[in-house]
């Protein structure tokens, strides 16, 4: 059978192989790791949907193959194995030649990213021999047998109706239907492999000193990607303010013990998240994005925040959806534990997926101020830099605060000057005094 790379949804047209886990000639059970794939939205594993032989891998390592395309070819348990292989030999060569020859025109579809959709015929699930085969990766399959579960039997609630681990855990706890519908949005990166040593080359320059050449994949080269996508269609500006901090560093210090006492590690991020949920109701275009195809504005009544994470490999923006709806501590949390599995690499798809807004808190790692890339096709970002004491005036006096510079940068075609000094004004407020964040709870 053809092993083909899957359509998974949220307008993903092609991806990177990364690293083949498997070699031809080798034998794999159903369910096993055969290929590691980079994609806009996300790193993973890619399973064998089959028990039997890899008769030949197709795609190298390196190359960049639109949706669709034949991968490998695999003998199942039972077939003559080099007929299989004889029936798609040809074919096979020829796709892998013409993803080639296609990658410009799929790189310019790329750039419709936040409006696209999934291809055609697409589903969550597959059929082979008639019956019905859930999409799900290794991690949630695993799961599955763990938990005594049939996975093919769970309506899935991720892209395309994939089966997440939270629709494995509510099916073994007896809830069979969905819970939630999955929301349908965008997302910078997630995490995967650097390129290794080997594929490091160096080489003399015409002054005979030694250079370095790291081929730019995997995150690397979606991250190049995104950002050249963002600043070309979007006209940045950038507005920064400063932010005394005194107040909220008081009431997290009140807050702590509770805190603990719930294994919440509550830090001023939390107060942040929850400040620009409440001010991005009140400034909806700061919460939008443009589509330029159709020359709209899309005003999101839903507010899923972004927040950028420094890992090893690379930028990754997992994602508080509803940040709205959820209390500090439920912020506090969420952020911590997904901050914690984009650094090793253990997030789904359906986390690094739908922000609105995102934030850059760059305050552990310091610096004054910086002017941070918007996360494309999103129409502003929040960058936070370093806290301190700093020397300020207050009442014709000069005393010492704890002052956080903030800078947003914005999509200067729907939000004007104004308008995001007034936002980034709100947000601050709802900092300096607390009482009016906890005023504006619902």
């Amino acid at each position: 059978m053809e092993f083909k790379l899957a359509d998974i949804g949220e307008g993903i047209h092609e991806g990177e192989i990364l690293r083949w886990v498997v070699k031809e000639g080798d034998q794999v059970e159903q369910d096993a790791p055969l290929v590691e794939v980079q994609t806009d939205k996300v790193a993973a594993e890619l399973p064998s949907p089959v028990a039997g032989v890899i008769e030949r891998i197709v795609a190298r390592e390196g190359q960049v193959v639109p949706v669709g395309t034949v991968l490998a070819v695999i003998s199942e348990a039972g077939a003559h194995p080099a007929a299989a292989a004889a029936s798609v030999a040809a074919p096979v060569a020829a796709e892998v030649q013409a993803s080639a020859q296609e990658k410009p025109a799929t790189q310019a579809s790329a750039a419709q990213e936040g409006r696209a959709t999934a291809a055609p015929g697409a589903s969550g699930a597959a059929r082979r021999g008639g019956k019905r085969r859930a999409l799900a990766t290794p991690h949630v399959r695993a799961l599955a047998r763990k938990l005594g579960v049939d996975i093919d039997e769970i309506d899935g609630t991720g892209p395309v109706g994939r089966v997440t681990e939270e629709d494995v855990r509510r099916f073994a706890e007896g809830g069979r239907g969905p819970a939630v519908e999955p929301d349908r949005g965008h997302t910078e990166h997630a995490v995967e492999a650097q390129p290794t040593a080997a594929s490091r080359v160096a080489t003399p320059e015409a002054s005979g000193e030694l250079v370095e050449q790291v081929p730019l994949r995997g995150l690397r080269r979606r991250i190049a990607e995104h950002m050249v996508q963002a600043k070309r269609i979007i006209p940045h500006a950038t507005h920064i303010d400063e932010v005394e901090m005194d107040g909220i560093e008081a009431l997290r210090e009140r807050l702590r013990p509770y805190a603990e006492a719930r294994g919440v590690k509550l830090t001023s991020l939390a107060f942040f998240v929850k400040a620009v949920a409440i001010a991005l109701k009140e400034f909806p275009y700061v919460n939008a994005s443009v589509d330029e195809a159709q020359e709209h504005v899309l005003l999101r009544r839903y507010y899923h925040i972004g927040i950028a994470v420094d890992t090893e490999q690379g930028l990754i923006v997992p994602v508080v959806k509803h940040a709205d709806q959820k209390s500090v501590f439920e912020i506090g949390r969420e952020v911590s534990d997904l901050a914690r599995r984009a650094r090793e690499n253990r997030l789904s798809l359906d986390e690094v997926t739908g922000s609105t807004f995102t934030i850059s808190n760059a305050g552990a790692v310091g610096g004054l101020y910086a002017t941070p890339i918007i996360n494309y096709p999103e129409s502003a970002i929040l960058g936070i830099h370093k806290m301190a004491p700093r020397p300020v005036v207050r009442n014709n006096e000069i005393v010492i605060r704890n002052i956080a510079h903030v800078s947003l940068s914005f999509d200067h075609r729907i939000i004007d000057g104004g308008m995001a000094i007034r936002f980034t004004n709100r947000v601050r407020e709802l900092l300096e005094e607390p009482d009016r964040l906890w005023a504006e709870l619902r």
